[in-house]
């Protein structure tokens, strides 16, 4: 449908899932609130892709996300987080994330599954079978069905479903519950699922926590990937299996990977780039065709990265910065897969945001000899496409430029440097000036060889498990035959990679 907004429905599965969820929110909000202005065109992004527009009984107009969002009962009405608090809270008052949500959400959006709790000593969703048999309740699967029809029957041109969805607890479950529903009753349309990890992990102090994760990361994985267009895990820990890995780092961010609050934000700023191609106002790229150019021969898993800012000078051009990077890949990566970033690719698909169009190309004086092929390119896009074919020639490589930057305003946390500028670059003096409100940002969907060696790894891990020790994941609902299956699936997915998992040249 030309110029149609060709609508998303966005299901969030999860506490952490809801966390990323509402930085996500807050994020389309202050660009909504963007003011029209000539450097940041307002064509770029539509966002009916993800909100609709509705009345209240009073006949008041209203414009809420398109969301349907799973979560336990808590300390915390989650009723009450249709309505946004008023004040922006403080880090370490923040305790679900509904307390810094500043959205309005439709009063269909929340689901709140009482026969759980997300916190506390008891009555956890812990294991992945308890995540699947919440689905097969009469109760909760006629709601989210009813729930999905209400959004459903009122989009003009559905191109499908992403779905926001923890992997380490029982959530796993619901999400491989939902998603084959999803692809039952919708056939057809894309589903992209995001699974989601808080981290880094202090649950190697707690043997159950940590093989539990492992179990639901793997049963996740395998049975999202087999419902979904694509899966990509995101997470800011260094690995998905039992060892725990540090944390990745970003170069002009300061966060404290302990807090969800902090974790979140980052990962909904990576999210809120990489998913730009099936949100763009003219030619977008639908759901479904970013998912066949990044899935090919069964390749359903991949990987995300993210420069968090881009690192640009204010006197810099792309192709300045580009070249300095030194043949390195631009981006920390954000999958707990280990540093992709010298694995062979696949394919990939890049979004760059947020540079102004002055620096797009080169600014040497005309007659100065050009230092690289990309100093020669005469627009933007040219010089993004020409990088990644130099650099990574063999590579099924997709990119957009965009001038719209991600906003960072609170209660998004203070994470950034003294050295970044109001705009987020890079300033060679750095000053106490005001609060970072924008930054530029890199983000990348990659189908990458080092899930060869990850996927694998999860497998040979399982293997090891002694799940004697661990009868209460097995009392809830998964039987040995399904672990067996597990290890075939994964082994399966993990050969999908294989061909290409030495070093780039």
């Amino acid at each position: 449908m030309a110029g149609g907004a060709r609508e998303v429905l966005t299901l969030q599965l999860g506490h952490f899932a809801s966390f990323v969820g509402a930085h996500w929110w807050n994020q389309q909000d202050a660009a909504l609130g963007e003011p029209t202005n000539a450097k940041l065109p307002p064509s770029e992004l539509c966002p009916d892709v993800l909100y609709r527009t509705g009345r209240t009984l009073q006949g008041q107009e209203t414009y809420t996300p398109r969301l349907i969002l799973m979560d336990l009962k808590g300390p915390t009405p989650l009723t009450t987080a249709t309505t946004p608090k008023p004040l922006i809270p403080t880090e370490s008052s923040i305790r679900v994330w509904s307390d810094f949500l500043r959205v309005h959400l439709h009063p269909r959006s929340i689901c709140v599954i009482q026969k759980y709790n997300h916190d506390g000593e008891a009555g956890l969703l812990e294991a992945f079978g308890q995540g699947l048999s919440v689905l097969k309740e009469p109760r909760y699967l006629e709601e989210l069905d009813d729930r999905l029809h209400f959004y459903v029957e009122e989009c003009d041109y559905l191109q499908g479903f992403q779905i926001l969805c923890d992997l380490h607890d029982g959530f796993s479950g619901v999400g491989a519950k939902a998603t084959e529903l999803l692809q039952d009753e919708y056939s057809g349309r894309g589903i992209i699922t995001w699974g989601l990890l808080p981290g880094p992990y202090s649950l190697q102090q707690e043997p159950q926590k940590n093989i539990y994760r492992l179990l639901n990361t793997a049963f996740g994985l395998v049975h999202l990937s087999a419902q979904s267009s694509l899966v990509c895990p995101l997470s800011l820990g260094g690995s998905l299996g039992l060892r725990p890995d540090p944390p990745v780092s970003f170069p002009h961010l300061h966060y404290d990977a302990a807090l969800p609050f902090h974790c979140s934000a980052i990962l909904a700023t990576a999210l809120d780039t990489v998913t730009v191609p099936y949100r763009l106002h003219s030619s977008p790229v639908s759901m479904v065709q970013l998912a066949d150019m990044l899935t090919f021969s069964g390749k359903k898993v991949v990987t995300a990265g993210a420069a968090i800012p881009f690192p640009l000078v204010p006197s810099q051009s792309l192709p300045d910065a580009l070249v300095q990077l030194g043949g390195t890949t631009p981006w920390t990566p954000l999958s707990a897969c280990g540093d992709a970033r010298r694995m062979h690719c696949f394919a990939q698909s890049v979004v760059l945001r947020g540079l102004d169009r002055a620096c797009h190309t080169s600014q040497l004086t005309p007659g100065t000899p050009l230092p690289s092929l990309l100093h020669a390119c005469t627009t933007g896009e040219e010089v993004l496409a020409q990088y990644f074919q130099q650099e990574q020639p063999t590579v099924r490589s997709s990119s957009h430029l965009l001038l719209t930057p991600c906003k960072v305003l609170p209660p998004y946390p203070c994470l950034f440097s003294s050295s970044l500028s109001q705009q987020g670059l890079i300033q060679d003096d750095p000053t106490t000036g005001a609060a970072v409100e924008s930054i530029p940002v890199l983000g990348a969907l990659c189908s990458s060889a080092s899930l060869n060696r990850t996927l694998g790894d999860l497998a040979k891990e399982l293997t090891k498990l002694d799940l004697r020790r661990w009868a209460s994941f097995m009392d809830a609902g998964v039987e040995q035959g399904d672990l067996e299956e597990l290890l075939q699936d994964l082994h399966s997915l993990a050969q999908c990679y294989q061909g290409g998992d030495s070093l780039m040249d």
